[in-house]
């Protein structure tokens, strides 16, 4: 006999349980689709990778659309004698001991390498008040003259001489005394030869030939990296000034390439000294210096505001954290930045295209040199990085080249190819972002986009969270063939992306299981 005490116990469980379930629906994210709401072109030129290291083969693959040659050893290239000096990077080593060298030749080769690939490529102009003397090794803080430093090179021995990091045994930093042993003064008629060498050795930017070109490497980093040629650090009015004077050269040389500028690191380099630039941040000073001289001159200089952007984090948690640094206006990344100048979240790139609209309207926005790299070759790794690139694409960056290229079978390689390459066979996320949005973008985010190719809807779903998330996806203006394509990139194979078959939509929505710590690619069909 069922007392009546077991009854209301009965009814107090399943209302528990009801209440229960109502509570983990709520917190489970779901996504949603609008294939005609918040429509907007997405620049293939996001998927940039430096060519350093770059595998040829693996770049073909994913048909990279820019590669760059820049870095602190392009700031004091001497394009006609193929050689430069990295400075603190590598003991203030100049030259490469070839004495035949190539004029342009490094340059020339890389723009070779990556052609089947359909890759632009990103030169650095060097803007740097000294380059590079001479092609035999040389160095600019031998023992034999500074006496012994903290650090030496223990592999090269210009003419004998030990070569040290520029740093007494008791922390003291030595100054060159000798500039002009080993670099000579440089010139715009030296670096407009240069562009000069490259459209007659590949046409215009127009007819093929180099597309971009940058101003230098991180000006505000010179007096560090370059602190033998530049012991005190230029200010942003010297850094513009060279940056203008530099750019008309270029323009005068090929006037359908594009510049970027200031080309500046990560916090620091955006701030510069406000006193010094109409109380305003480094960046926006040098827009509006920049539209200032278009103004006066009738020619535009600066084609991209570009600048450099090395994420901060400590673990895996906060490396896919990082991730909303880069739109997210309720996301502090706690930088010094973000609470002396930026006055709340960092909002990367809504800051700087706020900052364009204000200061220089019609500039493109670029990220030069990005990385989010663990280094460790982490499923969190990929998951970061393609997590970064439908950020790019949704918040209409228009152009970005990571830094350290990935080995082909690296986990960062993967996050490419959900992009460029998910099946195999060159299948690409589409080029027209639409709306895509997660209850929770923190847990599960998602990115979409139509492809003009065959009309397919493309999404990207990333499930952030170490644990499997089962959720709907509901499409809307979009008239579907009734299933979608799945492809699963996870920790259960770092090396492949695997298709997992087709799933059936039921009134343009369907339910799926996104594996912990994963990305999937879906594909809806017309």
């Amino acid at each position: 006999m069922i007392t009546k005490r077991a009854v209301l116990c009965l009814v107090s469980l399943l209302v528990y349980l009801f209440a229960f379930a109502v509570m983990i629906e709520a917190q489970t994210p779901t996504l949603t689709v609008n294939a005609t709401a918040g429509m907007h072109a997405i620049s293939p030129n996001i998927y940039g990778i430096a060519n350093y290291g770059l595998n040829a083969a693996f770049a073909e693959e994913i048909k990279v659309p820019n590669i760059r040659w820049g870095g602190d050893g392009a700031s004091r290239y001497n394009w006609e004698l193929d050689s430069s000096n990295s400075g603190f990077d590598w003991y203030f080593i100049g030259g490469d001991g070839l004495s035949n060298p190539v004029p342009g030749g490094q340059v020339d080769t890389m723009v070779k390498t990556y052609k089947p690939a359909g890759a632009g490529a990103l030169v650095t102009v060097p803007i740097i008040p000294y380059v590079n003397k001479a092609s035999e090794y040389n160095c600019s803080f031998p023992t034999s003259v500074y006496g012994a430093q903290q650090s030496t090179n223990a592999y090269v021995h210009p003419n004998g001489e030990t070569c040290g990091n520029s740093i007494t045994t008791a922390g003291a930093q030595l100054l060159d005394k000798n500039i002009g042993a080993n670099n000579i003064a440089n010139t715009t008629a030296l670096q407009q030869g240069f562009v000069q060498h490259l459209v007659a050795t590949f046409g215009t930017a127009a007819k093929g030939g180099v597309p971009f070109y940058q101003l230098d490497n991180e000006p505000s980093g010179w007096s560090n990296t370059h602190r033998d040629i530049e012991p005190v650090n230029p200010n942003y009015p010297a850094i513009l000034a060279l940056g203008e004077k530099y750019a008309a050269a270029i323009k005068q040389a090929d006037p359908t390439a594009a510049v970027l500028g200031p080309s500046d690191f990560t916090l620091g380099g955006w701030i510069g000294t406000p006193s010094a630039q109409n109380n305003l941040l480094a960046g926006q000073y040098y827009l509006q210096q920049m539209a200032a001289y278009q103004k006066a001159h009738g020619t535009r200089l600066l084609d991209y505001f570009d600048e450099h952007y090395y994420f901060q984090f400590t673990d895996a948690a906060s490396q896919l954290a990082s991730t909303r640094t880069l739109w997210d206006p309720t996301y502090n990344g706690g930088t010094w930045v973000e609470k002396w100048y930026f006055d709340g979240p960092m909002q990367l790139i809504p800051r700087f295209q706020s900052w364009i609209n204000t200061y220089y309207p019609g500039t493109k926005l670029a990220l030069s040199e990005y990385s989010i790299d663990s280094g460790h070759k982490l499923i969190t790794d990929a998951l970061a990085e393609a997590d970064v690139l439908g950020i790019f694409g949704r918040q209409q960056l228009n152009f970005a080249n990571m830094w350290s290229a990935p080995a082909p079978t690296d986990p960062i390689a993967y996050a490419f190819r959900l992009y460029r390459n998910y099946d195999g066979n060159g299948g690409q996320f589409g080029s027209n972002g639409v709306q895509a949005t997660s209850t929770n973008q923190a847990e599960l985010s998602i990115y979409a986009a139509t492809r003009p190719s065959d009309g397919a809807l493309t999404l990207v779903v990333i499930n952030k969270t170490t644990a499997a998330i089962q959720t709907k996806l509901a499409i809307s203006n979009f008239t579907s063939a009734g299933a979608a394509e799945i492809y699963s990139y996870s920790s259960a194979n770092l090396k492949k992306i695997t298709p997992e078959g087709k799933i059936s939509l039921a009134s343009n929505a369907l339910e799926y299981k996104y594996p912990a710590h994963s990305a999937t690619v879906i594909v809806v069909a017309k």
